[in-house]
């Protein structure tokens, strides 16, 4: 179990980044949820080494990873939400180049490591291939074949499938699923619900560096049960709605404003009709709240 424990951040131009971040992580797939801006980069880049907090300690396996960054490093797969590659260099190339810096001398060890992983990744075919040529997903893959590399017990991916197609997703959905373990952390920050929904078992939402809720995608959305409503209305009648209901999301389709309302109890109103929630419902609903209303929660 990865266990963090009152982590604080505090930038140099006084942006609190994390407010006492305390999160206790099982082996498996764990989505941490937050807008752009929250703290998700902030906790993981400290989860990953790369920044220390202000005060709070994270431990595995007996291991502090604040501390102990030379062990924490052994222990971690890491693919940022920044992640470089030299583009002259083919993926082959690439991968051999990270196994020596995690260790693999043996040249047979590594080619035989780099293979495997190439393979794993669907990149086999591409393996001559300069990586500046890469497209988006490409990219994203090799970045997971990286971070694979020494079977590390904790993985960390930051924004993984933004700016991916649908295929390209799916496929590093996929991928992300097959790493996690029995005896794996893999934990996947993202602002994007629908990866979470799609792979996780536990969830964090954050937001403004402090931890909102943690729950399981079914529980959060079980807390909507017989609460969530629908309509379609004329662009023009948005704004009165929205002064009415909890109005959690707006989508235009057809030339009509599809509204989806939180009511708990009631019907909204006779052109609403119900319908299932969705953890995107649960999620906008808690990132909406006001700070006031969050306290008022606890």
């Amino acid at each position: 179990m990865l266990r963090i424990n009152k982590l604080t951040k505090t930038y140099s131009n006084r942006i609190q980044a994390l407010r006492e971040v305390s999160l206790n992580i099982e082996p498996g797939m764990f989505g941490l949820l937050g807008p752009n801006g929250a703290g998700k980069t902030t906790l993981m880049k400290i989860v990953a080494t790369l920044l220390d907090p202000d005060s709070g300690t994270i431990e595995m396996d007996g291991v502090d990873l604040v501390l102990r960054k030379d062990k924490a490093r052994e222990m971690l797969g890491y693919l940022p939400q920044e992640f470089g590659l030299y583009p002259t260099l083919t993926a082959e190339q690439t991968l051999n180049y990270f196994a020596k810096l995690k260790g693999v001398w043996d040249a047979k060890e590594r080619y035989s490591l780099v293979e495997a992983l190439l393979e794993r990744v669907n990149l086999s075919s591409a393996r001559k291939q300069r990586v500046g040529g890469f497209s988006g997903g490409m990219r994203q893959r090799l970045g997971i074949a990286q971070a694979l590399i020494g079977e590390p017990q904790l993985i960390i991916v930051d924004e993984p499938t933004a700016g991916l197609d649908p295929e390209e997703r799916v496929r590093f959905h996929n991928l992300l699923s097959e790493s996690a373990g029995e005896d794996t952390v893999v934990i996947l920050s993202t602002h994007i619900v629908s990866d979470v929904s799609n792979l996780c078992s536990q969830l964090a939402v954050i937001r403004k560096g402090e931890i909102i809720a943690t729950c399981t995608p079914q529980s959060a959305i079980d807390k909507l049960k017989d609460s969530v409503w629908q309509a379609a209305v004329p662009r023009e009648h948005i704004s009165a709605l929205k002064a009415r209901y909890q109005v959690i999301s707006v989508q235009m389709a057809g030339g009509l404003a599809r509204l989806r309302v939180i009511s708990k109890g009631e019907r909204p109103g006779e052109e609403f009709t119900p319908t299932e929630p969705a953890l995107e419902d649960y999620y906008f609903d808690l990132v909406s709240k006001s700070d006031e209303a969050l306290s008022s929660r606890r």
